[in-house]
């Protein structure tokens, strides 16, 4: 016989077969939780940029309408996203454990550009924002390459003015003193305050600058984290520059364009169709994935095709 089937003398009855099933039932989970690697960085501090195999979660948390220590506000945390998927499965579903063990209400909004224009980060936001409805009040503008890794990051009501997640004494990448891309927490009121973000900015970066100088021209306070000491190992950043390469062209006036202040435009102008609005959930994470179909004036912004 087996060697494992030597542990019961005699002729089996039900009660080592059923012993017999609990113990290949825990070491197939105790192997599982050893094969898998967890949402943290690689080891040795490596950080590839490919999101690592995430491990089974428990069953995520959903807190009750009533429960006091979730507190009344709520967030919608907006995710400029195109094409990528692989990103998104590891980031969803950490992002609601996450906001979950630290009892912030909140609503996951992907909003997914469909249209056929250069990618806009700051429109999609625009477009999060106004499509977010009035059961959240307050945003968290967050890239979907980005997990914040201390369970000490403040992701509460940021009722003081706009508060700076991913400030550059912690993000891994950007470290000049007036960045404000990566995470970013406002109030409705405070976003309403400076008018959204410019929607002239089509291809990657330079929108997170103007904003700056939004928040700063409505007189608002930007506030940073305190009291963190992990420095630039704070998040997991999942980019990796060689399999998904940034839209770096700056195309005619768009060079001299990218450095201006847009004193017109934002949340007034913001040009968008929403193409489908679906509620899933991914690894029992719920979310809700905005497909927008973004417009472009080529007279104003003529840097928005790829041609």
């Amino acid at each position: 016989s087996p060697p494992l089937l030597r542990l019961f003398p005699g002729r089996l009855s039900a009660f080592p077969l059923f012993l017999l099933a609990l113990l290949l039932g825990f070491a197939s989970l105790l192997w599982l939780q050893l094969s898998c690697s967890g949402e943290g960085p690689a080891p040795g501090g490596q950080d590839r940029g490919v999101p690592r195999q995430p491990c089974p979660a428990p069953a995520p948390l959903q807190p009750p309408e009533e429960e006091p220590s979730w507190g009344p506000h709520r967030l919608a945390l907006l995710v400029p996203f195109r094409e990528r998927f692989e990103e998104l499965l590891a980031f969803v579903p950490y992002m609601h454990r996450f906001l979950s063990n630290k009892r912030i209400r909140h609503h996951i909004f992907i909003l997914n550009q469909v249209d056929h224009f250069r990618f806009n980060r700051a429109s999609l936001i625009n477009v999060g924002f106004l499509e977010s409805g009035n059961d959240t009040d307050y945003i968290a503008m967050h890239d979907v390459d980005l997990l914040p890794l201390n369970e000490h990051l403040d992701y509460s009501f940021p009722e003081a003015g706009p508060f700076h997640v991913a400030s550059p004494e912690l993000h891994p990448l950007y470290h000049y003193k007036t960045y404000v891309g990566g995470i970013l927490l406002l109030t409705k009121q405070h976003y309403e305050l400076c008018n959204g973000m410019s929607n002239r900015f089509w291809g990657w970066g330079r929108e997170d600058d103007e904003f700056y100088r939004r928040i700063k021209g409505a007189g608002l306070q930007l506030r940073r984290p305190s009291g963190i000491t992990t420095g630039y190992e704070t998040f997991q950043h999942l980019h990796d520059p060689a399999w998904r390469k940034r839209d770096q062209k700056r195309i005619a006036a768009q060079k001299q364009e990218q450095f201006k202040v847009d004193r017109e435009g934002g949340l007034n102008n913001v040009r968008y169709r929403i193409e489908s609005r679906t509620d899933l959930s991914v690894a029992g994470a719920p979310c809700t994935v905005l497909n927008v179909l973004l417009d472009c004036d080529t007279n104003e912004t003529p840097w928005c095709t790829f041609g």
